[in-house]
């Protein structure tokens, strides 16, 4: 260790940085269950604070404890969806070439930074397994390469800009009357996709991030001389296998046969296709996360060609969900103790008591990045949130759609430092969050000015709509 700290000391000064952040978070950072049940007592403590009783506190935390699973099991398909998809034939093909890109350890991580945050517009769980099964073929490829560097770099996708891109939660329910609570309709109307992603300040907004995080992961990625690799962390090389065992029974026939992968696909496709055709507000309404997870589920199933690979594709995959599974009901307290009290009410009065036309979109990026740390699901969290800021919003005339926006930028900010989200990856690297989090701290110091600053300016000169009914 001594002489690794020698020579990193020859390093630039962002590189010895990022050594620093790394192997403070590798010997500080908690493990993510332990993450979700700090957050319980915070949110419990804050409650006391506002003249909570502990007993509402406990009981709406309890109560909800199963809340989110339907939201859970959405998650978890999202995961096995685009485990599927990158574990095809064509896609890893595709991955194992795109390893033999780089020929530099800072060339790999940059790459893997930059692919990560594309696929995450698309669907952050693509992004998630893509980037992890690609850094897993680079430690073939590019010797020298920082593990830590370049499993944090895989992770930006979640961290960065997934909420700007295609499965932004908020944004997509928004967008879909049938999606809004009437309660929220009253106050929002409907915001088209138009309003949201698609807003030019958006898109620039979102390319600012990329740009600079890939520049980030690059200029602190260590030089093979002082990298921690794969092998460091006694990680080792596994390909993922497309082959299958022969068949050694006559009933294992239709497992080996394309048939029904090929009749099943092409049904979920005429569905979709109908789906897509009959939306009374066009295709890009119909698009929420159910959908989402039939589209990668359709093209796993069609991709892997036999019932047998998808099934194994499907198994390879569990592990990565484990953490989800176990630690969304305890996020669903901290949900229950903050929408089920007082809590929720008071911010909206304190929303409404401070903030200006000037101030409130940074108010807004502020609280939803704190508030990211304690409730990590962009789609639960925009739920309890969304009342109060979009009123806020009408109040001080902001413009609606870039109110979402705001919040979608900012929410992914937490997301750099809070291990949830990294578990899937973790399971694919085999690393622990202290592993990554030190990168995730650097890029984060970089990102919060960017988007506070962008949030803000961008909104003075927004013109406000009023809510389309």
């Amino acid at each position: 260790m001594p002489a690794e700290s020698a020579g990193s000391n020859k390093e630039g000064a962002l590189v010895r940085f990022g050594f620093a952040l790394a192997d403070w978070s590798e010997r500080w950072f908690p493990d993510p269950l332990v993450f979700a049940l700090l957050g319980i007592l915070a949110v419990f403590l804050a409650g006391l604070i506002l003249h909570e009783s502990a007993r509402d506190l406990a009981i709406h935390g309890g109560k909800n404890f199963w809340s989110l699973v339907p939201f859970t099991m959405q998650m978890v398909m999202i995961i096995i969806g685009g485990y599927v998809v990158a574990s095809t034939p064509v896609v890893y093909r595709a991955i194992r070439w795109l390893a033999g890109v780089p020929k530099t350890p800072k060339g790999a991580v940059a790459l893997v930074a930059l692919f990560s945050m594309l696929t995450s517009l698309i669907s952050w769980g693509l992004s998630l397994i893509f980037s992890g099964l690609y850094v897993r073929e680079l430690t073939q490829r590019v010797k020298g390469m920082d593990y830590r560097a370049a499993g944090a770099a895989a992770y930006l996708g979640l961290g960065a800009v997934w909420a700007m891109g295609l499965s932004s939660s908020a944004a997509m329910m928004m967008a879909t009357k049938s999606a809004i609570p009437p309660t929220l309709f009253g106050i929002s109307g409907l915001i088209p996709l138009t309003q949201t992603l698609f807003l030019w300040q958006s898109i620039a907004t979102t390319t600012a991030l990329i740009v600079v995080s890939v520049l980030i992961a690059y200029f602190s990625a260590p030089s093979a001389e002082h990298a921690r690799t794969a092998e460091y962390y006694g990680v080792r090389y596994e390909p993922i296998s497309v082959l299958l065992e022969p068949k050694t029974k006559p009933g294992e026939w239709l497992e080996y046969s394309p048939l029904l992968n090929i009749v099943v696909a092409a049904m979920l496709c005429w569905y979709l296709i109908d789906l897509f055709r009959s939306s009374p507000r066009g295709a890009l309404a119909a698009l929420d996360l159910n959908t989402y997870n039939l589209i990668f589920i359709t093209v796993g199933l069609l991709f892997h060609w036999r019932p047998k690979q998808f099934a194994k594709a499907v198994a390879d995959c569990i592990p990565a969900t484990g953490g989800v599974i176990i630690q969304f009901p305890f996020y669903a307290v901290i949900f229950g103790m903050i929408v089920d009290t007082r809590i929720s009410g008071t911010l909206a009065k304190l929303f409404a008591g401070v903030s200006t036309h000037g101030t409130y979109p940074l108010l807004v990026a502020m609280y939803s990045a704190v508030l990211g740390i304690f409730v990590p699901s962009g789609g639960s969290k925009w739920v309890i949130e969304a009342p109060y800021i979009l009123q806020a919003a009408n109040l001080h005339h902001v413009h609606l759609g870039w109110v979402v926006q705001i919040y979608n930028a900012s929410e992914a900010l937490p997301n750099l430092i809070n291990p949830f989200w990294m578990l899937p990856l973790l399971g694919i690297l085999r690393l622990k969050a202290r592993d990554l989090a030190g990168y995730g701290v650097l890029q984060l110091m970089a990102h919060v000015p960017i988007v506070f600053f962008l949030c803000w300016l961008f909104a003075r000169h927004i013109a406000y709509i009023p809510p389309m009914r």
